[in-house]
């Protein structure tokens, strides 16, 4: 064998010396690796996953925010896992650590104004949980924990905002709500699944369990969890799909796509959610007013509940509200709050968890009993099922003005929007969908746990982030306009 030697300092002498401590390094670390697989396998995956993360943001830093944002939809299946809660705290952490880089850099950090009053209101909210250890609240510090987590979670969407904020100028305000529809992609699969397969063969994850016997497995709810929380996803997305359809010139794609949301949000029987569509239809033709229109959106409202009336669950569903002070001038609220013991009916159970709530919050009537309580207010043990009440409780006078606050205050700035952009067409009819969805949500939150879906409104707040940045105007409208 021949051998050839360097002299001491030749360039290739160390690049020898170099290649032996790499071989070693790379032996000890595959060994490492391979012992710890051996016992977890799933560190593989993560491994490899971690690295094809790190590579997406090394070349594609914008894009690989946005891709963020979508993988959000899938991640309420591994609720048990605590990953959605990991998710949001490694974005927290994510965009924390952006921002001081930037500040660092000196570079621009992008801001606007209703995210400064976003992050008042939120800084805000802490207030309550300062005055728990103070012993302000009833609960004491058992609340201390679970009001934190609460907060946090609100905290997150501040940050997701904030993010967003970061990619103006970078990517098109269109390109990032057209990305958001790969969102749907997990949610839509995983409730096709739940039609077509009986609960026996599905994964446990993918089974709805709640409601009670008959509810049970009778009603989708997607990658979400709740068919009420799909619901409302859905009746967002349907928003996004109608803005698409409305600025496409061939939009039989969207046209379809469009249908199968309503097929969806018509399967997962959430009567909330049909009561927000009918509102969202209503809103979304006040600008252009028309006879035509009008009862073009009241027969699509009719045919959806005739839909949702057409199953057993259904006809159920909208039987019970005869059953209740809403229709029955019979029952009065006292009776609704005794039937709702013995007769399963779940808005006579709403009126007993909104009594007992109201009378909770005359013990505390300015500032509540803390944040994230209203579960511990009451015999049954329960979310408020209406966020007004729940505010109202949890923060007396003084959080329900902050909620309702921050409701109007996001109705005001898609209003000014949709007024400011009469020449940017994509623009106004974006904030035209927002606004009427807005308004939903708003009619939902009466009966519903909307302020709980944390998934939606990561979502959101990506687009009404991206509503305020500058669109394209259509020169050729602002020039006819100009000339007539």
């Amino acid at each position: 064998a021949m051998s050839v030697s360097y002299p001491a300092g030749h360039p290739l002498s160390r690049l020898s010396s170099a290649g032996v401590l790499i071989g070693l390094g790379g032996s000890l670390v595959g060994l490492f690796a391979g012992a710890l697989v051996n016992q977890m396998p799933i560190v593989l995956a993560a491994a490899f996953i971690a690295i094809l993360i790190v590579c997406c943001f090394l070349f594609q830093f914008e894009y690989s925010i946005l891709g963020l944002f979508i993988v959000r939809s899938s991640l309420d299946l591994f609720s048990a896992q605590q990953l959605p809660a990991a998710f949001a705290l490694g974005l927290d952490a994510f965009t924390i650590a952006y921002i001081c880089y930037l500040s660092i850099a000196r570079k621009q950090i992008q801001l606007d104004l209703f995210w400064c009053f976003y992050l008042f209101w939120l800084l805000l909210q802490g207030l309550w949980i300062v005055l728990i250890p103070l012993g302000a609240f009833d609960l004491g510090l058992a609340s201390v924990s679970s009001g934190l987590r609460e907060w946090i979670r609100m905290g997150s969407w501040v940050l997701a905002y904030l993010l967003i904020l970061q990619l103006r100028g970078k990517i098109p305000p269109e390109t990032i709500v057209q990305s958001l529809f790969f969102a749907l992609i997990v949610p839509l699969t995983t409730a096709a699944m739940q039609l077509l397969l009986p609960p026996s063969v599905l994964p446990d994850p993918l089974v709805f369990e709640g409601g009670g016997t008959f509810e049970a497995n009778s009603r989708i709810s997607g990658s979400l969890g709740h068919a009420n929380t799909f619901g409302t996803f859905l009746l967002f997305f349907m928003g996004l799909a109608y803005w698409q359809v409305k600025r496409q010139r061939q939009p039989l794609c969207w046209l379809c796509l469009l249908g199968a949301l309503v097929f969806f949000l018509v399967s997962t029987k959430a009567l909330g959610s049909l009561a927000m569509f009918a509102a969202f239809a209503v809103v979304m033709v006040i600008p252009r007013l028309s006879l035509p229109k009008l009862l073009g959106s009241l027969l699509l409202v009719a045919a959806i509940i005739a839909l949702f009336g057409s199953t057993e669950f259904g006809r159920e569903r909208l039987g019970s509200i005869a059953a209740t002070p809403l229709l029955n001038p019979n029952i009065d609220w006292s009776r609704a709050v005794l039937m709702s013991w013995f007769d399963h009916n779940s808005f006579n159970w709403r009126i007993s968890q909104w009594t007992l709530l109201i009378d909770a919050w005359k013990q505390s009537p300015w500032l509540g009993h803390g944040i994230y309580t209203s579960s511990d207010l009451t015999i049954l043990y329960n979310y408020a099922h209406n966020d007004y009440v729940r505010a109202l409780a949890e923060g007396g006078v003084v959080g329900l003005f902050l909620f309702v606050m921050l409701l109007f205050a996001q109705l005001i700035r898609l209003i000014r929007i949709y007024v400011a952009s009469a020449y940017q067409p994509s623009r106004q009819t974006l904030s035209a969908v927002m606004l009427s969805f807005l308004v939903a949500i708003m009619v939902g939150m009466a009966t519903e746990n909307v302020w709980t879906h944390t998934t939606l409104f990561f979502y959101w707040w990506v687009v009404f982030a991206v509503l305020g940045w500058e669109w394209e105007t259509d020169t050729q409208a602002y020039s006819v306009s100009r000339l007539t």
